[in-house]
C-alpha cells in the first residue's frame, strides 16, 4: 500500500512540472506570441493546458477574459 501511495505521488509530481516547464508542447513560442485581441479559441470552457495542447494549440491563461487556448501561428514558407 505505501508502494503504491509513492508511486501515485511520482506521477503527480510528474505531471506538475510537465505542465509549468513549457505551455507550448511542439510549437515555438513564436507561434504563440499572439495579442489577446486577435486570439481564435481552440478549446472549451476548463480545458487544460495539456488538452489545450494535445490539440495542437496554444494555452496561456494570463490574460483574463479572452481564449486561453488559442490556435498557433501558422508559420508559413517561402514558395516561389
Amino acid at each position: 500500500m505505501e508502494a503504491r501511495m509513492l508511486c501515485l505521488l511520482a506521477v503527480v509530481l510528474a505531471l506538475g512540472f510537465s505542465s509549468s516547464s513549457g505551455q507550448y508542447v511542439g510549437l515555438s513560442e513564436n507561434q504563440c506570441t499572439i495579442p489577446a485581441k486577435d486570439r481564435v479559441d481552440c478549446g472549451y470552457p476548463e480545458v487544460t493546458p495539456e488538452q489545450c495542447n494535445s490539440r495542437g494549440c496554444c494555452f496561456d491563461s494570463s490574460i483574463p477574459e479572452v481564449p486561453w487556448c488559442f490556435k498557433p501561428l501558422q508559420e508559413s514558407e517561402c514558395t516561389f
